[in-house]
């Protein structure tokens, strides 16, 4: 939907999100929040701020430090014809929860014929580059993007934070919604230009299905996520002062993935470079490459690129995250070994 500018204002990704979950919370008294310090705090970072004073503990419920108790009364609620935003704090805690993740949330809509609904939208923070070492720095796209049952979506900007957060909470199907640390826009991290962006006041919805254009270029075509979109636009800016133009799209959505919207850039430029903050083996970049190597193949001139996190822990200190973690000039590197193919 469209917004005039004096219904636009500039939010952090924190802040988009708790705006759509208070937008959500007041059309439909059947939408409520749980989880670890979502309430006074306002959730670690930032997604619920604000919205305990605003609807109350009733609605809004600080929870024991029990993501299997917690996650699990929400699959109760949702049998129950409520709509629960529960938020697992860090991806990486998801091994303590996965019965209730894997073999109810999604799929009880299935075993029940349809006729038991799972609209619940599980909240989950990701991301590396803070030194958090290994069990609270991964993304694990991958992971919930192979579960069927499930969607899963990483919007990067505010603006995709906030109108997929309303396309989740109004879905009647399981959505894993991963938000990236770094995106949130947070004063006690480091911020960056990508976490703070043009925000329609009034409600609005992004599909869950949908990858978006984000640059054109015309020489090679970068899919990515989140922090690697960020650092993707970076690569292209370089690039394009070389001579290389680069299309980037937005993944936005790990299941299902566009796969139309990546073969139609594809087509136009050829090549290809998929970049993921996830590890390299099945994940992502994979999945993406083997829809193009089998859907799309005729249209490139070049071996597909891949570049990941490789198959290790992430690592504490600082010096060897960054060396793990793709960024722009890895990105760059990449691209021109693509090229030059």
């Amino acid at each position: 939907m469209e917004a005039t500018k004096a219904k636009v204002q500039k939010l952090t990704g924190s802040k988009a999100m708790s705006l759509a979950i208070e937008q959500a919370m007041l059309k439909d008294d059947k939408v409520f929040v749980m989880g670890e310090d979502v309430g006074k705090y306002g959730g670690i970072f930032g997604s619920t701020t604000g919205l305990m004073e605003k609807f109350g503990p009733d609605r809004v419920m600080d929870t024991p430090i029990s993501e299997t108790g917690f996650i699990g009364a929400a699959v109760g609620a949702a049998a129950e014809g409520f709509r629960p935003i529960v938020e697992l704090m860090f991806v990486d805690f998801h091994g303590v929860v996965m019965d209730q993740i894997y073999n109810h949330i999604a799929k009880i809509t299935y075993m029940s014929g349809g006729n038991v609904k799972m609209p619940i939208v599980l909240l989950t923070a990701v991301g590396g580059g803070y030194s958090d070492a290994a069990q609270h720095s991964q993304t694990l796209y991958g992971s919930f993007g192979h579960l069927p049952g499930l969607k899963v979506v990483a919007p990067t900007y505010p603006h995709d934070l906030k109108g997929m957060l309303a396309s989740a909470i109004a879905d009647d199907n399981p959505v894993v919604f991963m938000f990236h640390k770094t995106l949130q826009g947070l004063g006690w991290m480091d911020q960056i230009p990508s976490s703070l962006g043009p925000v329609p006041q009034e409600e609005y919805f992004v599909p869950l299905n949908k990858a978006k254009v984000v640059k054109e270029g015309t020489d090679i075509t970068i899919v990515a996520a989140q922090m690697m979109t960020v650092q993707a636009m970076n690569a292209a800016a370089e690039l394009e002062k070389s001579g290389v133009s680069a299309e980037v799209i937005d993944l936005r959505s790990i299941k299902p993935i566009d796969k139309e919207t990546i073969f139609k850039s594809v087509e136009k430029t050829k090549k290809l470079l998929i970049v993921d903050e996830d590890y390299k083996s099945y994940g992502y970049t994979a999945e993406v490459a083997a829809l193009v190597a089998s859907e799309a193949f005729y249209h490139l001139e070049a071996p597909i690129g891949r570049l990941a996190i490789p198959d290790v822990p992430i690592p504490y200190s600082p010096v060897l995250e960054k060396f793990v973690i793709p960024d722009a000039t890895n990105i760059t590197r990449k691209v021109l070994q693509v090229m030059n193919a």
